[in-house]
């Protein structure tokens, strides 16, 4: 059998209001909760498992989305019409441009919760 990703748990202070952000801005759906979990579902199966974390504190994580290029633009439409800060880089230090690299395009955003979220239209490596 190959090995897959099949999810992972995110945490969150308000695990619906994290997963209502995340499903809006790169458009898909919430899943029914599955025990303390709201999942967030992608194309090639994997889920976000949104989870409270209570009053502790959330170590920010990275989660990259690879995206064709018509998502792209339909991803980077609804971050400028939401007022969502947009990055080049994922140190934040190129604020309102997205990258080229390998020869696509690919931005970085926060979510709620200040997890760094990254889309892009090649996986790196792939030259371009």
């Amino acid at each position: 059998m190959a090995v897959e990703l099949n999810h992972t748990i995110v945490a969150a202070r308000d695990k619906k209001a994290s997963a209502d952000f995340l499903a809006a801005v790169l458009g898909l759906e919430v899943g029914p909760p599955y025990g303390p979990f709201l999942p967030v579902g992608t194309a090639n199966g994997v889920t976000l498992d949104f989870m409270d974390a209570g009053d502790g504190p959330i170590t920010s994580q990275h989660y990259a989305f690879l995206v064709s290029e018509e998502e792209f633009d339909e991803i980077f439409a609804r971050i400028r019409e939401a007022g969502i800060a947009y990055y080049a880089d994922p140190g934040h230090r190129q604020p309102g441009r997205f990258n080229r690299h390998d020869g696509g395009r690919g931005l970085y955003f926060e979510d709620p919760d200040r997890h760094n979220l990254e889309i892009i239209t090649r996986p790196y490596g792939s030259g371009g």
